[in-house]
């Protein structure tokens, strides 16, 4: 929330190309806090200096950096329990040196197992910290830097209709495609690119290497520096590989082996199935019916990847089946044999013994019962349009937009006003989402939703304490 309201004063402090209401500037820094790219004003409506404020909002708002910010604070949290037992470790140690002269500092520090095992943990926390924190700059530097690059030797004319600075265009792009965002300084997302491939081969890698592939990523990182002659930290890598009870660290991307690799193969059998489908749907229709074979695999392989979480597009997605786009599951779904979840099925029972607020985990509903409440009030605020302009304003455009607010995806079918059936002369369409031509309590609502779905790792195990039979 501090985020979001810091965010539309710094866009409200700096000059905008078009005007708009204050309610839409704070809906679109909300979306890019929560990283959701939901849109109700035009992208090219915001100068160079705002874009730059929505990536700093977008960088901050990832998953990878607000899970530093928690190694952060345990590492902050382990440093000052650490300094508040060193007294009283001091006073044994004089206390000691009255009875007898052979005891040393050593051998105090040998029978306290307690402060070896913060010791240790600390130090573990600290090089995992240095390991994402640079695996977030290499990235960025990498990745705009290509992006940046690819412009200026195949496609630069876009930007430069358009007003957008390449370098502003590079770097915006890669913060949002990093932490699965989506937005993209162009009104028409990625359209104006689909028939640059080499570009959006370039974007793949980092929508995966910032959500669903990030444990299996980090895990080879690892393996990759232990191996490194000149690492000094050997030992705390090994305890950060097999999760040792000393380090403990409790880091939710931190994956086990046999878990990142099941993890891998069932976001590349997802991959596969919605690319196999998109082409066989999708392949001689008017969508992609000025692209070549190549660009076509190449543009059925980004929308499978954006499908689920960064909502990044080369089509108009109005002229797809509605089935095609709904496809949201959350970023570590991972399909394991029975056989193997013996680990999941212990940390499970823990879990179970460790409850705390039965009361209140008994009164949470479930995800999917929030989500079936919010598209039933949208319905309630918009039952004016959904009467008088049924075929942009239906149920299923509706659970289209919720559903991607909450999995913050960003995926919207957009409005038409040729779909009218009265026709309003005043209808001008705009390249933003299908959000934008809601009420104010629609839009309200599609707020608390996006909040929802960014934090919605809190809630993924209510509704247990209602059964329906």
């Amino acid at each position: 929330m501090s985020l979001s309201l810091l965010g539309f004063l710094l866009l409200k402090a700096f000059p905008q190309r078009k005007p708009s209401h204050n309610f839409d500037i704070f809906f679109t820094s909300v979306s890019a806090s929560t990283v959701s790219s939901m849109s109700v004003i035009e992208m090219e409506s915001f100068s160079n200096l705002q874009l730059l404020v929505m990536t700093l909002l977008m960088f901050l708002g990832g998953e990878i950096f607000t899970s530093l910010l928690v190694l952060l604070k345990e590492k902050l949290r382990l440093r000052n329990k650490d300094s508040d037992e060193s007294p009283s470790v001091t006073n044994q140690i004089k206390s000691t040196q009255t009875t007898t002269t052979t005891t040393t500092i050593e051998d105090l520090e040998m029978e306290s197992p307690k402060k070896d095992d913060n010791g240790m943990r600390y130090s573990c926390i600290t090089y995992l910290t240095k390991v994402i924190t640079g695996y977030l700059l290499l990235v960025h530097v990498i990745g705009s830097s290509l992006i940046l690059l690819y412009l200026r030797l195949f496609n630069m004319n876009v930007l430069e209709k358009k007003h957008v600075s390449v370098m502003v265009f590079s770097i915006f792009t890669t913060v949002s495609s990093f932490t699965n965002c989506g937005y993209i300084p162009t009104n028409e997302n990625m359209i104006p690119f689909k028939t640059n491939p080499g570009l959006l081969m370039l974007i793949i890698p980092l929508i995966l290497g910032g959500n669903t592939l990030f444990p299996a990523i980090l895990r080879v990182i690892l393996r990759g520096l232990k191996k490194l002659p000149m690492n000094k930290r050997v030992v705390e890598v090994d305890k950060i590989l097999e999760d040792d009870h000393e380090c403990n660290i409790g880091y939710d991307h931190l994956l086990t082996y046999q878990r990142c690799v099941f993890l891998l193969r069932t976001v590349v059998g997802f991959i596969v199935v919605q690319l196999i489908f998109f082409c066989c749907m999708e392949w001689g229709s008017e969508v992609l019916k000025d692209l070549n074979s190549y660009q076509k695999i190449v543009t059925a392989l980004f929308l499978a990847v954006n499908a689920r979480h960064a909502g990044e597009s080369t089509v108009d997605l109005s002229l797809l089946p509605h089935a095609i786009l709904v496809l949201y599951l959350p970023p570590y779904t991972t399909f394991i044999p029975i056989s193997a979840d013996n680990e999941s099925q212990s940390q499970g029972s823990n879990e179970m013994k460790n409850r705390r607020g039965v009361l209140m985990e008994s009164l949470i509903f479930s995800p999917l019962s929030y989500l079936v409440i919010s598209i039933i009030l949208i319905c309630v605020t918009e039952r004016k349009h959904l009467v008088e302009d049924p075929l942009n304003f239906n149920v299923l455009n509706i659970v289209v937009e919720v559903i991607s607010a909450y999995g913050n995806v960003g995926f919207s079918t957009g409005y038409s006003c040729e779909r009218q059936l009265k026709k309003d002369g005043e209808c001008v369409d705009k390249w933003y989402g299908f959000s934008g031509r809601w009420s104010y309590k629609g839009k309200v609502i599609l707020i608390f939703v996006m909040f929802f779905g960014r934090l919605k790792k809190f809630s993924l195990r209510g509704g247990k304490a209602w059964k329906l039979d």
